[in-house]
């Protein structure tokens, strides 16, 4: 069996403990981080939803309006989903 130095150097990086739960503890704070960061966006996402519900069944002549509002609102709270993913993903290379 002939090995390169790749090879040897990827072994070696598996079989050092603390190299492992370095890589280990990275990964499970990026989805630690990733899940934390949609909730606050998923709530607020459920929020602009359901009170749009609310003020077309009441208004129903504003509609149009309400829903332009809707989608405005829908896409800035989906940023911050954004925004917590790209953090995530810096912290998890640079750290």
């Amino acid at each position: 069996m002939d090995l390169d130095l790749n090879t040897i150097t990827q072994l070696a990086a598996v079989a050092d403990p603390e190299a492992y739960g370095k890589s280990a503890g990275k990964a499970i704070a990026l989805g630690v981080g990733a899940g934390l960061g949609t909730i606050g966006p998923g709530i607020g996402v459920g929020f602009i939803f359901g009170k749009v519900i609310e003020s077309v069944t009441r208004q129903p002549e504003m509609r149009d309006e309400i829903t332009s509002i809707q989608w405005l609102g829908f896409a800035l709270t989906e940023a911050i989903v954004f925004y917590a993913f790209i953090f995530g993903l810096i912290a998890f290379f640079l750290a």
